[in-house]
């Protein structure tokens, strides 16, 4: 770890010219609105938030969001953020020689104090390690020392670390808002006292919540299974983990990133509820979040204005376990609905339980894109639904499809799980009759239904009921896959499915020890990653390292016995072993377990009723909403002009697609609270008219587009506005109201300019290519589009072609640069989007003013 006021070495940005030749440049490029750029000398911790996944499914975590945010607000410590890149940037980073670094400062995972993993899912544990080697810092823990940053651990799988035991420092275990300014308090005071690594450990040992695993053994029966678990001071026997107790007063984000591309979640979120006591007994997350603590709807209807105002989304999800369940769901989201609606901003539920789905609740719902109704059943008949204490009976799941086919949903997605504990081929049997059920519901009404069918395979996992029951072995699950694909066949439903060798590997890691630890490392060595992702998954890869290491999947999936000592054992999740037991005990007799929100306390050992406890939202706490006050497109002045604003798209911004791009700068649109009409229909967008689109890898300083106003807005004004919210690198060059009738930005392109710069390798007869060029009636080129070869001819494209010394100057009428600069210098596009090309100037239609902007050719 650095010292305090040791001198820091400058992190470095990646080069643009690299990032044009692997996928999706923009996740690389960093410098989204909202995230924090510290400067290093004067902070005493760094600490790299490091998701072990892509970045669009890492920006979408809200956990990562909330620790972005702790952190950075306390003054000494800097948080940056690190992904893992994909298999194309990993090969470029390596063939460089260049390490993994964050994308705030640029600087390697190896300069920081501290770098945390949040897991998420088991099967990111190669990228873990993939990390690790990408940024030169060791795998195993015992291979490092002072010089290395600690390698901490957090999240659901972090209740089960032990696969990762050889590989990290600590983990923390549960809710992280407080424990982790613990941890970083603890490594400032190491750094300021010089502790070695080892006191360094210890003190982390001292921290609740915080696991240490270097201060834990265990021993093996011969037989395999675990024989005692032992600890060494100053550790304690277990870990308990951490809880907020009152989630109201947690802090949250409400100043988002806002990425510069697409992301599985791209929406505000905010959570309005942590923990669920519903018991279902095969969910680890409700067991690991009790108890059920739930923000006020005023605390909620807070956050959500001030991250609608400053990320510019116009979707928010309240998320929670089950946001049903949410006690004031009902009139908050009746606010929300009322307040927003003149914003065109949709608000999403994403966890419903149809036992939470009232006539009320429905109606609002309807109102929210009605994209696709998901329910949950999770097992097909009612004996296997009381085993697994679902709480739902089929009159619920059937009034509700009908109603949500009534209200016009087209499209109902039914989850269930399969090969969970007892289970039969009647439950298999039932599970296909109760989807063709679901169907018939939607018979008579508008527009016909549909049913698509998903079934995930059972994964026991640490901390339920379900922790000590086997897990159906790769051959089963296929088999009754197959069963379920072909009784769904002829219902005419459609089947999605997990495929059996993921889950086989899931199920290994979740209930895994120490000694996956060979297993993992050798996988990684093989060329393991993203596993899961389907198409990056080998899974000829996984079968050669565990015949390699010895290790039998058999062995991790097999059912436990009640008193055999787990991996977990020394780690609490707050839920006590007796309490799991009782838990199974009452699967196998059908017995229902009552939430404790609504009925006596189940005495699972997570309340203490004072500090912790369960706490739930008062439906009145919320402020009355707003009416809508802008004026509709009828009520419009007939003679309000457009605004036109020449855009600049720097270097680094010509990294993003025209898609992200667009996307940038209707954000930045919104936040800056410039007022423009929006379309019709039931996906809303802002009426803002863009020229043609530009190519990856090419740099503007004329791009044109329009705004289409809902109100008088002054065009400096606009301008100035726009500039404090757009992302570095594009900016707002002139401005300039246009008359309505006057052609779109697109339609209003004569010519555009573009430079590019020639390299030293530049074909000496590139005047005499040119001149041949411009002489020709027809140049017929071919080129790949989406996978196949189509022809185009060049030569209607272009105006005028120009040599200097150090660029070539293309004038055209239509068409990319591109495949222009390809042909006459005799390039793949691939090497001509790295050169820097710019448009510098566009020349529009008469009558239309000429807008040229920059330098010519």
């Amino acid at each position: 770890m650095r010292q305090i006021n040791q001198p820091i070495s400058p992190g470095t940005q990646p080069r643009l010219a690299d990032l044009l030749h692997v996928t999706h440049p923009a996740r690389y490029l960093g410098g989204e609105r909202g995230s924090v750029v510290k400067d290093w000398s004067a902070v005493d911790v760094t600490f790299a938030l490091a998701f072990p996944d892509v970045y669009e499914v890492g920006m979408s975590h809200l956990g990562s969001a909330i620790l972005y945010r702790v952190l950075n607000d306390t003054p000494w410590i800097a948080a940056e953020r690190a992904y893992t890149p994909w298999p194309d940037r990993e090969a470029q980073l390596r063939a460089n020689g260049e390490p993994l670094a964050s994308l705030e400062n640029g600087r390697s995972l190896a300069a920081f104090d501290l770098v945390g993993f949040s897991l998420q899912y088991e099967l990111s544990y190669t990228n873990v390690l993939t990390m690790l080697d990408l940024a030169g810092i060791p795998r195993r823990a015992a291979n490092r020392d002072g010089r290395h940053p600690l390698v901490v651990v957090g999240g659901p799988c972090a209740m089960n670390p032990e696969p990762l035991a050889d590989f990290i420092d600590c983990a923390v275990l549960g809710d992280g808002e407080e424990v982790v300014l613990e941890l970083c308090a603890a490594v400032r005071d190491a750094k300021t006292a010089n502790l070695d690594r080892a006191e360094l450990l210890a003190k982390l040992a001292r921290i609740p919540g915080i696991y240490v695993p270097a201060f834990y053994d265990a021993t093996y029966r011969a037989d395999g299974r675990i024989a005692a678990i032992t600890h060494r001071p100053p550790a304690p026997p277990t870990v308990r983990r951490r809880m907020v107790a009152d989630l109201d007063a947690a802090p949250f984000p409400d100043e988002p990133i806002v990425p510069l591309l697409q992301t599985i979640h791209d929406r505000v979120a905010v959570e309005v509820a942590r923990g669920c006591t519903r018991g279902c007994r095969f969910c680890q997350a409700g067991y690991l979040y009790r108890p059920a603590r739930e923000r006020q709807p005023d605390t909620l209807r807070r956050q959500i204005d001030n991250a609608l105002r400053r990320s510019g989304y116009d979707e928010v999800s309240l998320l929670s376990l089950s946001t049903g369940d949410y006690t004031a769901i009902e009139p908050l989201l009746q606010n929300l609905m009322g307040c927003y609606a003149d914003q065109k901003v949709a608000v999403s539920l994403p966890s419903l339980r149809v036992g939470s789905l009232t006539p009320a609740l429905m109606e609002e719902i309807k109102k929210v894109r009605k994209t696709g109704f998901t329910l949950a059943p999770e097992a097909g008949s009612e004996r296997l639904r009381q085993v697994i204490n679902k709480g739902i009976t089929e009159e619920d799941l059937l009034t509700a499809s009908k109603t949500a086919f009534t209200l016009g949903w087209r499209i109902i997605k039914l989850y269930f799980m399969m090969g969970l504990p007892t289970e039969t081929g009647e439950d298999l049997a039932a599970l296909v009759d109760l989807a063709a059920r679901v169907k018939a519901t939607g018979r008579g009404t508008q527009g016909g239904a549909d049913v698509n069918v998903s079934v995930s395979n059972f994964v026991p996992k640490a901390h339920t009921p379900f922790q000590w029951e086997a897990q159906l072995g790769r051959e089963a699950i296929r088999e009754r896959q197959d069963y379920l694909r072909e009784g769904l066949k002829k219902r005419r439903l459609r089947l999605k499915w997990h495929e059996a060798e993921l889950s086989v590997l899931e199920g290994v890691f979740a209930r895994g020890d120490r000694r996956l630890g060979a297993l993992l490392e050798r996988a990684v060595d093989l060329g393991c990653r993203f596993d899961g992702w389907r198409d990056h998954f080998r899974w000829d890869l996984w079968q050669q390292a565990l015949q390699e290491t010895g290790i039998d999947p058999a062995f991790y999936l097999r059912a436990r016995q009640s008193g055999e000592v787990l991996p977990w054992d020394h780690l609490d999740a707050g839920v006590s072993k007796a309490f799991l037991l009782r838990e199974r005990q009452h699967a196998l007799l059908g017995k229902a377990t009552a939430d404790c929100r609504f009925g006596q306390c189940s005495a699972c050992g997570v309340c203490d009723f004072e500090k912790i406890r369960t706490r739930l939202a008062d439906r009145t706490r919320l402020p009355a909403a707003v009416e809508p006050s802008r004026p509709t497109g009828d009520e419009l002045p007939a003679d309000l002009p457009k605004l036109r604003l020449t855009v600049r798209k720097g270097e680094r911004a010509a990294a993003l697609s025209h898609l992200e791009f667009m996307t940038a700068v209707q954000r930045a649109v919104k936040r800056a609270g410039i007022p423009v009409r929006w379309s019709g229909g039931f996906h809303p967008a802002p009426r803002i008219g863009f020229g043609d689109a530009l190519p990856l890898g090419v740099a503007s300083e004329a791009e044109l587009l329009d705004l289409d106003l809902a109100a008088p807005c002054e065009a400096a004004a606009a301008m100035a506005a726009l500039n404090r919210e757009l992302p570095a690198g594009m900016a707002v060059l002139a401005a300039q109201p246009i008359s309505r009738r006057t052609p779109s930005a697109a339609a209003s392109l004569a010519t555009a300019v573009y430079r590019v710069p020639l390299a030293t390798t530049a074909p000496a007869d590139l005047p005499a290519r040119v001149e041949a060029f411009l002489a020709e009636a027809s140049i017929v080129v071919e080129r790949m589009k989406k996978g196949r070869p189509i022809t185009i001819d060049l030569r209607p494209w272009v105006a005028t072609l120009k040599v200097e010394p150090d660029a070539l100057w293309l004038t055209l009428k239509s068409g990319s640069p591109l495949p222009v600069a390809s042909h006459l210098l005799g390039l793949v596009i691939e090497d001509v989007r790295a050169l820097g090309v710019c448009k510098t100037a566009v020349t529009l239609h008469e009558p239309a003013t000429d807008c040229e902007s920059g330098a010519g050719g």
